[in-house]
């Protein structure tokens, strides 16, 4: 199984939590990739079983102008054979905390992919381990439901 981390981070928070989800997939055997959004091409998707997308909010709920290319390219694909997720950090003297990450959510739910229902939302850095845990935490719980749902497919295909 093959995964792709792509991101967009200004301070880095959003890159250092890409990088534990990494390293815990890449601990459950799944061989992982981790691209800022600028370095990956959409048309790659279709290679992978899982993509996670991070993302922090700019401003008063917006996507960071580094990841609206990737959005808008991103969602005129049909990507009904993926598995995804999404995960952002932001900033709660913000009024709309992580709002990119709903707005990557909502987006890969109408190219077709099943989209793992948590987000993973973080108030700046992973800086405590409490911060990490729940990062590693959020990881394992996407790769089970994945598997879950791979199964439920497989049982009702005839």
């Amino acid at each position: 199984m093959k995964a792709l981390i792509a991101f967009a981070s200004m301070s880095g928070n959003t890159e250092d939590m890409a990088a534990i989800l990494k390293q815990t997939l890449e601990g459950k055997g799944i061989e992982t990739e981790m691209r800022e959004f600028d370095d990956t091409s959409v048309e790659d998707l279709s290679s992978y079983d899982y993509v996670m997308i991070g993302s922090y909010t700019w401003g008063d709920g917006d996507l960071p102008y580094e990841a609206e290319d990737f959005y808008d390219e991103v969602s005129a694909l049909e990507l009904s054979h993926i598995k995804a997720a999404v995960f952002g950090s932001g900033d709660y003297s913000y009024p709309k905390f992580c709002e990119a990450v709903h707005t990557f959510h909502d987006m890969l739910k109408s190219t077709g992919a099943s989209v793992f229902p948590e987000t993973l939302k973080m108030e700046l850095a992973p800086d405590t381990d409490e911060d990490v845990a729940c990062c590693e935490e959020f990881a394992t719980s996407f790769l089970t439901w994945a598997s879950l749902s791979e199964k439920r497919v497989e049982n009702h295909v005839s």
